[in-house]
């Protein structure tokens, strides 16, 4: 799966990776939209142990003071949204798949992949280029290039802290 950014989202991309490596969050995931007349920069963030309310307040703190200074989304206002991806949190890196392995996903291709275009089971890993998901006791490697969106899934039969 390939994250495609525009030319705005690349610009913070740049601006954005000291500030994220400085606060020790991991990027997940930039998005630059417009949404019921308004333009939204959203960036979310993860970080080891869970993101805190103040690990997204510094990271935004920071961005927007970059962002005004060098006029990365020049001619249009915006709201900038810092925040956790929540409990349904997107894989887009190789990385994601070896690090959610054995926890719940929802896979969605662009292509048929053995006679599937949705995949809803247990993340068994990557190998190679390959993600591996058990979907109702069978196994499909599915092509990462062919990945469209993929995300965790809420695990309902898992109590808290499990």
């Amino acid at each position: 799966m390939q994250e495609t950014y525009g030319k705005i989202e690349k610009s913070v991309l740049e601006v954005l990776h000291p500030i994220v490596t400085e606060n020790s969050c991991e990027l997940v995931d930039v998005k630059y939209l417009r949404e019921r007349g308004s333009r939204i920069l959203r960036i979310y963030l993860d970080k080891q142990g869970g993101i805190t309310v103040d690990d997204c307040a510094n990271v935004s703190r920071e961005l927007s003071v970059i962002l005004d200074a060098y006029d990365v989304i020049p001619q249009h206002s915006y709201t900038l949204e810092v925040s956790s991806p929540g409990l349904r949190r997107p894989l887009n890196k190789q990385s994601d798949y070896e690090r959610f392995k054995g926890r719940k996903v929802k896979i969605r291709t662009t292509d048929i992949v053995e006679g599937r275009k949705v995949f809803s089971g247990t993340l068994l890993g990557m190998k190679e280029e390959m993600i591996l998901v058990e979907v109702e006791g069978h196994s499909y490697s599915v092509p990462f290039d062919s990945v469209r969106k993929a995300n965790l899934e809420i695990d309902y039969g898992k109590g808290a802290g499990k």
